[in-house]
């Protein structure tokens, strides 16, 4: 993980089937998709800025449940994973 990242767990609960593929189109723009209401994402301060605004266009704040879980860097060497790999920050090299 880079210095300037943080590794986000982000879980939603959105009852309505248009708002809920609007929110998973999003959060596919910023991270994994790991389980069924789950993304994992690795985001600097802008990015999860921008994430979050992004997100509070679509959500209905009566209806809709987002949870934004950050994970430190000491909380990641601890995670454990059964049946898929741990998350790791994809590195994008440019030529």
């Amino acid at each position: 993980m880079s210095a300037e990242t943080i590794l986000y767990v982000i879980a939603y609960d959105i009852p309505n089937d248009k708002r809920r593929t609007k929110i998973h189109k999003i959060l596919c723009g910023f991270g994994d998709w790991t389980q069924y209401s789950l993304f994992e994402c690795f985001l600097d301060k802008r990015e999860l800025v921008s994430m979050r605004a992004r997100l509070n266009n679509v959500l209905n704040a009566d209806e809709d449940s987002v949870r934004i879980y950050p994970l430190c860097n000491g909380c990641l060497g601890s995670v454990e994973t059964i049946g898929s790999p741990k998350p790791e920050e994809k590195k994008v090299f440019f030529g």
